[in-house]
């Protein structure tokens, strides 16, 4: 059955409602049940946890190297430097996951301001 097959206006909402939970929840309840026979040191978590960060890293340099929006305007350089500072201001000032956003944010703006 594809996207186009029923005439009826609810059919999109339908087929996009059953097709995101169909690709997302399964995995979710998938790692709920196996999540209490896994041990947090076992190999499989920590290969999971590093394809995980690998993920969320790439994201974010697609970002920094080809942006979208109000970003484009900006230079590759202070997007860098913005994610090099938040990355400093991370591991500098306790490990914080805000602090280190806030900080990129802030040089962000301050740049994009100032040119």
């Amino acid at each position: 059955m594809t996207f186009d097959a029923l005439d009826n206006w609810w059919w999109p909402f339908l087929f996009i409602l059953v097709g995101g939970w169909l690709a997302t929840d399964a995995w979710r309840f998938l790692g709920v049940y196996l999540g209490d026979r896994l041990s947090e040191d076992s190999d499989l978590l920590v290969l999971v946890r590093a394809l995980a960060t690998a993920l969320v890293a790439a994201v974010i340099g697609n970002l920094i190297v080809f942006p979208s929006g109000a970003l484009v305007d900006t230079a590759l350089a202070l997007r860098i430097g913005a994610a090099c500072a938040g990355f400093v201001a991370y591991i500098w000032l306790g490990r914080k996951i805000l602090v280190g956003i806030v900080a990129a944010e802030v040089i962000l703006l301050v740049g994009m301001w100032s040119f």
